[in-house]
């Protein structure tokens, strides 16, 4: 992770996570940094504010957003 990312910032994924409903790409929000930058938790949710995970990731599996790079929307199953 860059040590420039920190607690509420956008970050994109760097791979899939079948097993939290994720795609790489999808955008989450840093809600917690851990040990300098080693990893961090952080939550994915739709765009109508349900959480679909809080998820803890090491340092490679996320990146900060591009400046050049538009948001993609796909739908997802939520549970009810």
């Amino acid at each position: 992770m860059n040590d420039m990312i920190k607690e509420l910032d956008s970050v994109v994924l760097t791979s899939n996570s079948p097993e939290h409903g994720l795609t790489r790409d999808d955008i989450g929000t840093v809600v917690l940094v851990h040990e300098g930058g080693k990893g961090c938790t952080v939550e994915f949710m739709t765009l109508a504010g349900h959480t679909i995970a809080v998820v803890t990731l090491l340092a490679n599996q996320v990146r900060q957003i591009a400046r050049d790079e538009i948001a993609h929307a796909r739908h997802v199953a939520i549970a009810a």
